[in-house]
């Protein structure tokens, strides 16, 4: 599979910004069988090309970033498989340490909220709405990490109101939970997106890298002492690295740095 021959997701590489696209407006960007594996793949990708630094995510049309499982292909098909990795194939990949960054277009509902939830940065459109739908036809938001995800990111009674309700909420109420960093006009929210990225692209690789990973590893800690301690392979790394010394040579210099990512 390259993303020559991908029919759900477009892959577009601009420099060291990869966007990955949901590419079924016609279904709301709804995922089945197929556009999980071909994700999965490109998320492997985009893992594995060290000349790609940063990642947006969004969906296709300006209706929807996703509704999540699409239920007539389920119900078709009688397919839900998914690859190791989860829904999109991202909600279970615990070893990505480059920036994810979702743009939301539209509907982000059900399995939507948990694409958005593994990445790190959430940009909305105005118009867009949140939810979890499950509760309201007999089902629960589980096997995505989204139950475990949404206290830790926007505190316990928020996640409790939204997963207990089913109820939808606007982009400005998902900003002031802190679901979102931003809400932008729609007009406004892929060159917002690219902004960000931009801005993460001027820092040095790996020092973005091991913040990621120390940030989330940390999290399977209680204790701040043990976090503290804990030994984190790109830190390590990042102190070694080339980039270590070239950012405070660039200082003295009064120069912008050229970032290696060794």
């Amino acid at each position: 599979m390259t993303p020559e021959t991908y029919r759900h997701c477009r892959y577009e590489v601009d420099g060291p910004l990869l966007t990955l696209t949901i590419d079924r407006p016609e279904v709301l960007n709804a995922m089945h069988p197929d556009a999980h594996r071909e994700f999965a793949n490109a998320f492997d990708r985009y893992a594995a090309d060290p000349s790609l630094r940063v990642a947006i995510v969004t969906g296709a049309g300006e209706r929807a970033f996703c509704v999540g499982t699409d239920l007539k292909a389920l119900d078709a098909t009688g397919d839900h498989t998914k690859p190791s990795t989860g829904f999109a194939g991202i909600t279970h990949r615990f070893d990505l340490w480059k920036p994810l960054i979702a743009a939301v277009n539209g509907l982000c509902l059900g399995g939507g909220m948990e694409i958005l939830a593994a990445c790190d940065l959430g940009i909305a459109a105005d118009h867009a709405q949140f939810g979890l739908p499950e509760p309201r036809v007999g089902l629960a938001a589980l096997g995505g990490g989204l139950l475990q995800r949404l206290p830790r990111q926007i505190g316990m009674k928020d996640a409790m109101a939204l997963v207990l309700t089913g109820n939808r909420l606007s982009a400005h109420d998902a900003y002031r939970v802190g679901l979102l960093n931003e809400v932008v006009p729609a007009a406004e929210l892929m060159g917002r997106a690219r902004a960000l990225a931009y801005n993460i692209l001027a820092c040095a690789p790996l020092a973005v890298q091991a913040s990621k990973q120390v940030m989330l590893q940390s999290l399977a800690h209680a204790n701040l002492a043990t976090t503290m301690h804990e030994n984190y392979p790109l830190a390590q790394r990042m102190l070694a690295s080339h980039d270590a010394r070239e950012g405070p040579k660039a200082f003295t210099q009064k120069r912008p740095p050229n970032w290696t990512g060794r």
